[in-house]
Formats: C-alpha cells, structure tokens, sequence
C-alpha cells in the first residue's frame, strides 16, 4: 500500500507538471547545428551527464529534449527546473521535496523533481544561478544516487539521468566562487556548446519558415525576399527566442499572407541593433 501510495503520488506530480513534450525537428542547415546534433545522437544512449552551453534563447532546452528522447529514458519522465526562477528557499524543496510538518505551509508530503523523475532525466536550466548550499547537496545527490527529503529522516533513492544548462562562462564562475569545481566537473561530463544565432546564418531562413509554421499552421504568410535579406542580416542578440518574437508580431501585421520589411521590427528591418 505504502508503495502505491507513493506510486500515486509521483504521477499526480508528473501530470500536473507535463506539457506536450513532442519535440519539432531541430533545425539545423549549419555546420555548427549540425555537429551539436551530431553530438547529441553519440552522448544520448549513454547515462553520461551532460552540459548545454550557450548564449539565453539558443534552443537548450531542445537540445535536452532530443537527448531525452534518443536515450532509453525515453518512455520515462522528462523534469525541467529553472534554477533562476525560484527563491533559494524554495528551490531544495522543489527538486527534493519536503516532508508534512518540515516547514510553516508544509502540510503534506511533497514529492521533489529529482523523484519525480526517477527512470527518467532531469534537465536543470541555468545551473549556475543555484546557491552554493544546495550545490553541495545536489553534488551528494548525484554521486549517491539518493537524497534525503526537507525534514525528512528517511533516505530515497533514484535512478535519474542529469543534464544541465547555463549561459554563463563556466570558469569565471568557479573562480569567481559562485559555483563549485567539483560539482562542475561532476555534472560537466560531456559540454555540447550551441553557436549563438549570428554565427550560423544559414539556419535563419529555415529556422523562420519553421517557426512561421508554428506559429500559424497552414495558413502562415510567405516571408518576402527582402524580408529574408533583413532577417540574415540581423545580428540575433536574443537569438531564436528573438526571432520567434519577432515573427509572432509580423504574422499579426502581415497583409495578403505576406511578410515584407514593413511588417519587422524597425531595428531588423533597416538592419540596426538597439543600443
């Protein structure tokens, strides 16, 4: 009964947290795409840890995806955390889980990220952002492979696949003492780095076509000729998360099912970054 119980609990977990996981072909008409790719398919069927670099809004989390979904996790849980997007506080509560009664507002058992996912992986974006005292729990965690609930007295043990991601340059954060090497080297592993969007230019085009796609279906507007000449153009600081803003706004204003320069962003369309 104890283990249904608990069974019970980590799907009700699971579904309140699942969103469609289905993963659209990652585009990649680049050398550098097609190398990360490449990487991907060799690290996937293995249980190495693995670490996505890359400047905000590359597509990690894609990435993460496809390793998931080419590993023989896949018919198991797939976790994601934003480590930035909770309060310290929160944050060990949320990826271990707490125990009724462990804290004031804690009245029942909750199950964390990490048992949640277990079978499964758990892909932690901007890893680097989580604070030192929980660095070192998550550091225990992984090289025993259990953890011990907030307030909990009982040790839980998993079977959990861990990839990371981080915007931030890795060694500076070592040196700088806001992470620590030896958890770096743990979750480090095996880095796939993904080229900023201004550094593989030939995947704008098919990345927008697709994105149009996306966005609206089979009655998406054509992009123009000239409008594919300001998107190259473009120097993509937001990176495919910019570009997709950018077309959400342009498939609104677009006229006969067609997107010109007129209907970009004035600092795309006449090829200027903001300041």
């Amino acid at each position: 009964k104890q283990q249904l119980k608990v069974d019970n609990q980590r799907l009700r977990a699971q579904i309140a947290r699942t969103t469609d996981r289905s993963l659209p072909e990652i585009v990649a008409e680049s050398h550098q795409m097609k190398e990360a790719l490449r990487l991907v398919q060799r690290v996937a069927p293995s249980d190495t840890s693995v670490m996505i670099t890359g400047e905000s809004g590359v597509g990690k989390e894609l990435i993460a995806q496809a390793i998931h979904r080419l590993s023989r996790r896949a018919d198991k849980p797939f976790i994601d955390l934003n480590c930035a997007a909770l309060q310290d506080t929160l944050l060990e509560s949320e990826l271990f889980g707490h125990e009724a009664g462990a804290f004031s507002g804690a009245r029942v058992r909750k199950l964390g990220l990490f048992e949640i996912a277990d079978g499964g992986t758990i892909f932690l974006d901007e890893v680097m952002e989580m604070p030192l005292p929980l660095q070192s729990k998550l550091l225990r965690a992984l090289e025993t492979r259990s953890f011990f609930r907030v307030g909990g007295v009982k040790k839980v043990e998993v079977d959990v696949r861990l990839v990371a991601a981080t915007n931030r340059n890795k060694e500076k954060a070592i040196d700088e003492g806001v992470f620590r090497a030896d958890l770096m080297y743990r979750i480090n592993s095996f880095e796939i780095a993904i080229a900023p969007l201004r550094e593989r230019r030939e995947d704008i085009e098919p990345l927008a076509r697709h994105l149009l796609h996306k966005l609206a279906g089979a009655n998406a507007p054509e992009l123009s000729p000239a409008a594919i000449e300001a998107l190259a153009a473009f120097d993509w600081s937001g990176n495919v998360r910019q570009l997709r803003n950018c077309l959400e706004r342009s498939v609104l204003l677009a006229d006969n099912d067609v997107i010109t320069p007129r209907e970009l962003p004035p600092e795309i369309a006449f090829r200027t970054e903001l300041p």
